[in-house]
Protein backbone atom coordinates (compact mmCIF):
# COMPACT_ATOMS: atom_id res chain seq x y z
CA UNK A 1 0.00 0.00 0.00
CA UNK A 2 1.47 3.37 -0.52
CA UNK A 3 1.60 5.82 1.58
CA UNK A 4 1.07 9.60 0.43
CA UNK A 5 1.56 12.76 2.33
CA UNK A 6 -0.69 15.73 0.46
CA UNK A 7 -0.22 19.00 2.45
CA UNK A 8 -2.79 21.70 2.14
CA UNK A 9 -3.46 25.35 2.56
CA UNK A 10 -7.25 24.77 1.09
CA UNK A 11 -5.76 26.97 -1.64
CA UNK A 12 -6.80 26.25 -5.06
CA UNK A 13 -3.76 25.45 -6.39
CA UNK A 14 -3.41 22.31 -3.51
CA UNK A 15 -7.00 20.87 -4.12
CA UNK A 16 -5.35 20.53 -7.74
CA UNK A 17 -2.32 18.63 -6.33
CA UNK A 18 -4.47 16.56 -4.16
CA UNK A 19 -7.27 15.96 -7.31
CA UNK A 20 -4.06 14.52 -8.89
CA UNK A 21 -2.45 12.49 -6.57
CA UNK A 22 -6.40 10.36 -6.46
CA UNK A 23 -6.35 10.40 -10.20
CA UNK A 24 -2.65 9.33 -10.75
CA UNK A 25 -2.93 6.41 -8.34
CA UNK A 26 -6.77 5.48 -9.02
CA UNK A 27 -6.01 1.67 -9.18
CA UNK A 28 -3.25 1.79 -6.36
CA UNK A 29 -3.99 0.50 -3.04
CA UNK A 30 -3.00 3.73 -0.94
CA UNK A 31 -3.82 6.30 2.41
CA UNK A 32 -3.11 9.28 1.95
CA UNK A 33 -2.95 11.95 4.80
CA UNK A 34 -3.83 14.92 4.17
CA UNK A 35 -1.96 17.37 6.23
CA UNK A 36 -2.46 20.82 7.41
CA UNK A 37 -0.11 22.89 9.60
CA UNK A 38 -1.49 25.98 11.42
CA UNK A 39 0.72 28.69 13.32
CA UNK A 40 -0.93 31.99 15.90
CA UNK A 41 -0.62 35.04 14.18
CA UNK A 42 1.26 35.89 17.15
CA UNK A 43 3.44 33.49 19.16
CA UNK A 44 2.75 34.80 23.09
CA UNK A 45 4.78 33.04 25.76
CA UNK A 46 1.71 31.91 27.34
CA UNK A 47 0.45 29.84 24.31
CA UNK A 48 4.29 28.27 23.83
CA UNK A 49 4.21 27.72 27.72
CA UNK A 50 0.52 26.66 27.91
CA UNK A 51 -1.96 24.87 26.14
CA UNK A 52 -3.98 27.48 24.51
CA UNK A 53 -7.07 26.06 26.56
CA UNK A 54 -5.44 26.53 29.46
CA UNK A 55 -5.05 30.34 28.65
CA UNK A 56 -8.75 31.11 28.15
CA UNK A 57 -8.34 31.41 24.15
CA UNK A 58 -9.54 27.94 23.24
CA UNK A 59 -7.81 26.13 20.29
CA UNK A 60 -9.70 28.18 17.68
CA UNK A 61 -6.60 27.19 15.64
CA UNK A 62 -6.85 23.58 16.03
CA UNK A 63 -10.09 23.62 15.40
CA UNK A 64 -10.40 25.36 12.12
CA UNK A 65 -7.62 23.45 10.54
CA UNK A 66 -9.29 20.12 12.04
CA UNK A 67 -12.85 21.51 10.49
CA UNK A 68 -11.63 22.44 7.28
CA UNK A 69 -9.85 19.46 6.85
CA UNK A 70 -12.95 17.26 7.78
CA UNK A 71 -14.44 18.86 5.07
CA UNK A 72 -11.87 18.40 2.43
CA UNK A 73 -12.03 14.69 3.02
CA UNK A 74 -15.92 14.73 2.91
CA UNK A 75 -15.90 16.32 -0.51
CA UNK A 76 -12.77 14.23 -1.64
CA UNK A 77 -14.32 11.32 -0.43
CA UNK A 78 -17.99 12.35 -2.54
CA UNK A 79 -16.12 13.59 -5.63
CA UNK A 80 -13.61 10.75 -6.14
CA UNK A 81 -14.48 7.62 -4.50
CA UNK A 82 -12.13 4.97 -4.32
CA UNK A 83 -12.05 1.60 -2.02
CA UNK A 84 -8.63 1.60 -2.78
CA UNK A 85 -8.02 4.44 -0.95
CA UNK A 86 -7.95 5.82 2.60
CA UNK A 87 -8.02 9.08 3.73
CA UNK A 88 -6.44 10.24 6.79
CA UNK A 89 -6.16 14.04 8.20
CA UNK A 90 -3.74 15.10 10.42
CA UNK A 91 -3.63 18.79 12.07
CA UNK A 92 -0.30 20.33 13.64
CA UNK A 93 0.90 23.73 15.03
CA UNK A 94 4.61 23.93 13.58
CA UNK A 95 5.65 24.63 10.12
CA UNK A 96 5.05 23.32 7.23
CA UNK A 97 8.49 22.16 5.83
CA UNK A 98 9.36 20.53 9.33
CA UNK A 99 5.82 18.66 9.87
CA UNK A 100 6.01 17.13 6.58
CA UNK A 101 10.03 16.04 7.01
CA UNK A 102 8.28 14.62 10.77
CA UNK A 103 5.42 12.84 8.57
CA UNK A 104 7.88 11.77 5.99
CA UNK A 105 9.74 9.74 8.79
CA UNK A 106 7.16 8.37 11.27
CA UNK A 107 4.90 7.69 8.63
CA UNK A 108 7.19 6.05 6.03
CA UNK A 109 6.02 8.23 3.42
CA UNK A 110 6.68 7.06 0.26
CA UNK A 111 5.81 10.56 -1.62
CA UNK A 112 4.52 13.87 -0.95
CA UNK A 113 2.28 15.90 -3.76
CA UNK A 114 1.93 19.57 -3.33
CA UNK A 115 0.73 22.64 -4.93
CA UNK A 116 3.91 25.03 -6.38
CA UNK A 117 2.10 27.91 -4.96
CA UNK A 118 0.30 28.89 -1.74
CA UNK A 119 -3.23 30.84 -1.73
CA UNK A 120 -1.08 34.09 -2.58
CA UNK A 121 1.24 32.78 -5.42
CA UNK A 122 3.24 35.39 -7.44
CA UNK A 123 3.06 34.43 -10.72
CA UNK A 124 6.53 35.68 -11.54
CA UNK A 125 7.58 32.67 -9.02
CA UNK A 126 8.66 29.05 -10.65
CA UNK A 127 7.77 27.96 -6.99
CA UNK A 128 6.69 28.92 -3.28
CA UNK A 129 8.58 29.04 -0.65
CA UNK A 130 7.68 26.30 0.55
CA UNK A 131 7.84 24.05 -2.23
CA UNK A 132 11.40 24.61 -2.84
CA UNK A 133 12.30 23.75 1.15
CA UNK A 134 10.37 20.67 0.83
CA UNK A 135 12.10 19.41 -2.71
CA UNK A 136 15.60 20.14 -1.44
CA UNK A 137 14.78 18.41 2.38
CA UNK A 138 13.18 15.68 1.66
CA UNK A 139 13.76 12.56 1.69
CA UNK A 140 11.57 11.09 -0.49
CA UNK A 141 10.14 12.05 -3.76
CA UNK A 142 7.63 15.29 -4.56
CA UNK A 143 5.71 16.06 -7.06
CA UNK A 144 4.78 19.59 -7.39
CA UNK A 145 1.61 20.48 -9.34
CA UNK A 146 1.50 23.81 -11.19
CA UNK A 147 -1.49 26.17 -10.86
CA UNK A 148 -4.42 25.47 -13.26
CA UNK A 149 -3.28 21.69 -14.32
CA UNK A 150 -6.19 20.20 -15.48
CA UNK A 151 -5.45 16.51 -15.03
CA UNK A 152 -3.89 14.21 -17.90
CA UNK A 153 -2.01 10.84 -17.15
CA UNK A 154 1.46 10.97 -17.48
CA UNK A 155 1.95 8.91 -20.64
CA UNK A 156 4.82 10.99 -21.62
CA UNK A 157 7.68 11.64 -19.31
CA UNK A 158 10.57 13.83 -19.52
CA UNK A 159 13.24 13.03 -18.02
CA UNK A 160 16.22 14.88 -17.96
CA UNK A 161 19.63 13.65 -16.86
CA UNK A 162 23.25 13.64 -16.99
CA UNK A 163 24.40 10.42 -16.48
CA UNK A 164 26.52 11.45 -13.30
CA UNK A 165 24.01 9.00 -11.04
CA UNK A 166 23.55 5.35 -10.63
CA UNK A 167 19.97 3.94 -11.44
CA UNK A 168 19.24 1.94 -8.79
CA UNK A 169 15.99 0.54 -9.09
CA UNK A 170 14.96 1.33 -5.38
CA UNK A 171 15.31 4.72 -5.85
CA UNK A 172 13.03 5.20 -9.67
CA UNK A 173 10.70 2.69 -7.74
CA UNK A 174 7.41 5.11 -7.94
CA UNK A 175 8.61 6.70 -11.46
CA UNK A 176 8.62 2.90 -12.48
CA UNK A 177 5.43 2.53 -11.07
CA UNK A 178 3.52 5.23 -13.15
CA UNK A 179 5.57 4.28 -16.22
CA UNK A 180 3.82 0.35 -15.68
CA UNK A 181 0.21 1.58 -14.60
CA UNK A 182 -0.11 4.33 -17.60
CA UNK A 183 2.00 2.43 -19.91
CA UNK A 184 4.10 5.35 -20.38
CA UNK A 185 6.95 6.53 -22.35
CA UNK A 186 10.28 8.03 -20.72
CA UNK A 187 11.68 10.46 -22.88
CA UNK A 188 14.98 10.46 -21.11
CA UNK A 189 17.06 13.82 -22.85
CA UNK A 190 20.67 14.03 -21.92
CA UNK A 191 22.34 17.29 -21.34
CA UNK A 192 25.77 17.14 -23.06
CA UNK A 193 28.74 19.01 -21.78
CA UNK A 194 30.50 18.45 -25.66
CA UNK A 195 32.46 15.71 -24.22
CA UNK A 196 32.20 12.14 -24.85
CA UNK A 197 30.53 9.79 -21.81
CA UNK A 198 32.67 8.31 -19.31
CA UNK A 199 32.99 5.03 -18.39
CA UNK A 200 30.93 5.49 -15.34
CA UNK A 201 28.30 7.09 -17.36
CA UNK A 202 28.02 4.69 -19.96
CA UNK A 203 27.43 2.32 -17.01
CA UNK A 204 24.40 4.82 -15.95
CA UNK A 205 22.94 5.18 -19.01
CA UNK A 206 22.99 1.46 -19.80
CA UNK A 207 21.58 1.03 -15.73
CA UNK A 208 18.89 3.78 -17.15
CA UNK A 209 18.39 1.71 -20.19
CA UNK A 210 18.12 -1.82 -18.62
CA UNK A 211 15.28 -0.44 -16.08
CA UNK A 212 13.08 1.43 -18.05
CA UNK A 213 13.11 -1.27 -21.33
CA UNK A 214 11.23 -1.12 -23.93
CA UNK A 215 9.58 2.28 -22.12
CA UNK A 216 12.24 4.58 -22.77
CA UNK A 217 13.61 6.82 -25.38
CA UNK A 218 17.30 8.47 -25.58
CA UNK A 219 18.06 12.06 -26.62
CA UNK A 220 20.88 14.30 -26.85
CA UNK A 221 21.44 17.91 -25.76
CA UNK A 222 23.79 20.31 -25.36
CA UNK A 223 24.51 22.05 -22.07
CA UNK A 224 24.27 25.41 -22.34
CA UNK A 225 20.31 24.93 -23.99
CA UNK A 226 18.99 22.59 -21.55
CA UNK A 227 16.32 25.06 -20.37
CA UNK A 228 14.89 25.90 -23.45
CA UNK A 229 15.45 22.51 -24.59
CA UNK A 230 12.94 21.27 -22.01
CA UNK A 231 10.67 24.04 -22.75
CA UNK A 232 11.05 23.35 -26.39
CA UNK A 233 10.44 19.30 -25.31
CA UNK A 234 7.19 19.80 -23.57
CA UNK A 235 5.86 21.92 -25.99
CA UNK A 236 6.61 19.49 -28.62
CA UNK A 237 6.17 16.01 -27.47
CA UNK A 238 3.28 16.81 -24.87
CA UNK A 239 4.95 16.10 -22.01
CA UNK A 240 2.72 15.41 -18.90
CA UNK A 241 5.31 15.11 -16.30
CA UNK A 242 9.13 16.17 -15.54
CA UNK A 243 11.21 14.19 -13.49
CA UNK A 244 14.88 14.55 -12.17
CA UNK A 245 16.75 13.11 -9.99
CA UNK A 246 18.23 15.75 -6.83
CA UNK A 247 22.12 15.85 -7.72
CA UNK A 248 24.31 18.54 -7.26
CA UNK A 249 25.83 18.28 -10.60
CA UNK A 250 22.34 19.31 -12.50
CA UNK A 251 20.96 22.07 -13.31
CA UNK A 252 18.00 21.62 -10.99
CA UNK A 253 20.13 23.39 -8.25
CA UNK A 254 20.55 26.50 -10.07
CA UNK A 255 16.35 26.39 -11.15
CA UNK A 256 16.26 27.51 -6.95
CA UNK A 257 19.05 29.76 -6.74
CA UNK A 258 19.72 31.76 -10.21
CA UNK A 259 18.19 34.87 -10.82
CA UNK A 260 18.69 34.11 -14.81
CA UNK A 261 15.94 31.34 -14.79
CA UNK A 262 13.36 33.96 -14.62
CA UNK A 263 14.87 35.88 -17.18
CA UNK A 264 15.15 33.22 -19.33
CA UNK A 265 11.60 32.01 -18.56
CA UNK A 266 11.82 27.96 -17.31
CA UNK A 267 8.36 26.86 -17.92
CA UNK A 268 6.72 24.35 -16.05
CA UNK A 269 3.49 23.93 -16.83
CA UNK A 270 2.90 19.92 -15.90
CA UNK A 271 4.07 18.12 -13.07
CA UNK A 272 7.40 17.99 -11.75
CA UNK A 273 8.76 14.87 -9.89
CA UNK A 274 11.85 15.18 -7.83
CA UNK A 275 13.67 12.01 -6.45
CA UNK A 276 15.87 12.85 -3.84
CA UNK A 277 19.49 11.11 -4.35
CA UNK A 278 19.93 9.16 -1.30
Amino acid sequence: MKRILLPTDFSDNSFEAIRYALLVFKEVECTFYLLNTYTPPVYSPEYVLFSPGQIGLGDIFRENSISQLEKLKSRLEKQYPNQKHKIVIRSALNSLLNEILETTESQNIDLVIMGTKGATGAKEILFGTNTVHVIKKSKCPVVAIPPHFEYVPPKEILFPTDYEVSYEKKKLTLLLEIVEHHKSTVHAMHVSTGYGLSDEQKKNRKQLEQLLGGKGLFYEVPNNEIIAAVNDFQAKANVNLLVMIQNKHTFLERLFIEPIIKKIGFHVNVPFMVVPQV
